[in-house]
């Protein structure tokens, strides 16, 4: 075969390092500088001529800088001689917005979907995007990783007394009962009304959670207003402890100081986001790493294996 190599952004570094050690190879050398007036500037080091080349990226903040340095790399690279690029990114930004939800308003997802494509990525490789129908936005392959695949080994050996699921919206339904089938367990739904962007107001419990060790799964946690409240209702209707998992830990505004005061046992999140450091010091905060999901479908998509058959 002729080879791959891996590159990483500055979005997340540590994973991006965590992901070449499970490859057991080192990261290919680039240069990502910027210009005085913050424009980036990047220079790849070494030859790509011929090679299958993945670019690890998240698009997570500074979301703006983030993204533009995925497409400067990916034109580099296209521009290099790649035989290949493939777009590893862990979260992809700008997906809340994936359709016309009110009047004059974009569709970002679509929008940033065209600017990876038009930049020369010929593959993409994310987890739980914030709306299955984005991979459709592409023309060229997407593979969706599932965070049930890494938080399910952990929930079972938590081995907790009787755990129930619970859906913190009607949206996270098919994710929730994807979690309960792989645990075996039954599913509830939290039922509530978002007046505005990043409020929500819990409105009802649909199901059962007396005596239950709930765990709220969602694809991610921002301003955690939601996952507060789902707990604290969670709780008020009988739940004997109330943990959540997200995969992508994007954490802005208030949402420490939530957590930290929250009735909340425990929150489990993947290092998709790098966590800033009072978040990293929370106890009620665990962080699993995706690194080896991740390398291992770098390895099965340069040799042109199922990637698929990790779902299972």
């Amino acid at each position: 075969m002729r080879g791959y190599k891996v590159f990483a952004g500055t979005a997340n570094e540590e994973l991006a390092e965590d992901i070449a050690k499970a490859l057991d190879m080192p990261l290919s050398k680039a240069k990502v500088s910027k210009f005085s007036d913050g424009e980036i500037s990047v220079q790849i080091s070494e030859s790509v001529r011929g090679r299958d080349v993945f670019i690890i990226q998240p698009t997570c903040a500074p979301a703006n800088d983030n993204l533009m340095e995925l497409l400067i790399m990916t034109d580099a690279l296209r521009r290099s001689s790649a035989s290949s690029i493939t777009a590893v990114v862990p979260y992809f930004g700008y997906a809340r917005q994936d359709r016309k939800a009110a009047p004059r308003v974009p569709i970002t997802a679509k929008l940033v979907s065209d600017l990876i494509e038009k930049a020369g990525v010929d593959r993409v490789v994310t987890m739980d995007l914030h709306a299955g129908q984005i991979q459709g936005f592409f023309d060229i392959p997407v593979d969706n990783l599932y965070g049930a695949m890494l938080f399910a080994n952990y929930l079972k050996n938590k081995k907790l007394p009787d755990p129930i699921i619970a859906s913190p919206d009607i949206g996270g339904v098919a994710r929730a009962r994807y979690f309960a089938e792989r645990l075996g367990t039954e599913m509830v739904i939290v039922d509530k009304k978002r007046e505005q962007a990043n409020t929500s107001e819990v409105m009802n419990i649909i199901g059962n959670v007396e005596g239950k060790d709930v765990i709220l799964v969602d694809d991610m946690i921002d301003t955690a207003g939601t996952m507060v409240k789902a707990a604290k209702v969670l709780k008020e209707k009988g739940a004997n402890s109330v943990m959540a998992c997200a995969t992508h830990p994007v954490l802005s505004g208030p949402a420490y100081e939530r957590i930290k005061d929250s009735v909340l046992d425990e929150l489990v999140v993947s290092d998709t986001i790098p966590l800033t450091k009072e978040c990293q010091d929370c106890e009620k905060i665990k962080v699993l790493s995706v690194a080896p999901i991740f390398g291992e479908v770098i390895r099965r998509v340069y040799h042109n294996e199922s990637v698929n058959s990790l779902f299972s």
